[in-house]
């Protein structure tokens, strides 16, 4: 047992315990959503590794050596989510010009109407704007329908007694494409405990492409935006309208503000 003790030196504990630092610390990086400052984080690893060596800190070293080793897949499984997107984005982009004499106006009041009908009558509704990168990769398609964008059609596909009502709707510039989809669900753990697997669907499909996703919620009759794995709880009815126009003409959505923890 002495002899244990014996060969513990000051050195090699501090070195064990910047180790474990590291580690801690680079769990809690991985978990962050905003990891835009890695790259500075590797230039540091690097110093502090040429610093380990220089004080012969051999352990810490090699932990450092390895990270930076490893750094490509760190980053790729980081941002992975847009490394899909931006994939996605350059094979399926589609042409917007085809689509300027669309009645966009009609569209976004039919949509606009059909929401707020459902969220006054508190039934859960699950809508899907497709702006320009293909979704059909990531969504279990129920029932194809194409059919121009109306209040009513929305509220037929969302009552309660619909056999498709359970899953979402999917649009594409003025058409009602496809109902019934299944969404894949957000594994993030950081959801907030309130939000259904609605909220969790139209978050998962966010996450993966560039879709604007409206969720009405069947317990408080509240309607959602959700864009780029950040949802808006609540939103203002103008701002749903705003938001719904861009997706629709395949503009660029702004990111809308994350909703509180409910």
């Amino acid at each position: 047992m002495a002899s244990i003790f014996d060969s513990v030196t000051l050195s090699g504990l501090l070195d064990n315990l910047i180790v474990a630092v590291l580690v801690y610390g680079c769990t809690l990086i991985l978990r962050k959503e905003a990891v835009l400052r890695v790259l500075a984080i590797l230039t540091a690893i690097f110093a502090a590794e040429f610093g380990a060596k220089k004080l012969g800190l051999t352990s810490t070293a090699s932990f450092l050596h390895l990270l930076l080793f490893s750094a490509p897949v760190i980053l790729a499984i980081i941002f992975q989510s847009d490394i899909k997107r931006a994939l996605f984005s350059s094979w399926n982009r589609q042409k917007t010009t085809v689509y300027d004499n669309l009645d966009l106006t009609t569209t976004v009041d039919e949509l606009s109407k059909g929401l707020h009908e459902l969220a006054e009558r508190r039934i859960g509704a699950l809508i899907v704007l497709i702006r320009q990168n293909s979704i059909n990769h990531l969504v279990q398609v129920g029932t194809e329908i194409d059919a121009k964008v109306t209040s009513e059609l929305l509220n037929s596909i969302f009552l309660p007694y619909s056999p498709i009502h359970d899953g979402a709707v999917i649009i594409q510039r003025d058409k009602i494409i496809s109902a019934g989809c299944i969404l894949p669900l957000s594994q993030n753990p950081d959801i907030a405990k309130s939000f259904g697997t609605r909220h969790r669907a139209a978050l998962g499909i966010s996450e993966q492409t560039d879709v604007l996703v409206l969720v009405v919620s069947e317990e408080t009759g509240k309607i959602s935006i959700v864009h780029e794995g950040k949802i808006t709880y609540d939103a203002d009815p103008a701002e749903i309208r705003r938001l719904s126009r861009k997706a629709i003409e395949g503009r660029r959505v702004p990111r809308v503000t994350a909703a509180p923890e409910l």
